[in-house]
């Protein structure tokens, strides 16, 4: 019986774990603002995909017309 209490004091004594025990509280931390703001979040990714949307929208007509611009007369 005494080595089992000599193992959980050990266990709570030892300082090995802990780097994983900060980065899970970190990882928790991050999960938890990303649920709190996650309407926020989502309204803004959508934001950043319909301006590049527009963005490839107006470069590809561009590119279009240049193709045509520098492509050679059919004989």
């Amino acid at each position: 019986m005494s080595s089992v209490f000599q193992f959980m004091k050990k266990l709570w004594e030892d300082e090995d774990g802990l780097g994983t025990l900060e980065i899970l509280l970190i990882l928790a931390v991050l999960v938890i603002i990303a649920i709190a703001f996650r309407k926020w979040i989502m309204k803004w990714v959508k934001s950043l995909f319909d301006s590049a949307n527009t963005e490839i929208t107006n470069q590809s007509g561009s590119i279009t017309d240049d193709a045509k611009n520098i492509s050679p007369a059919a004989p």
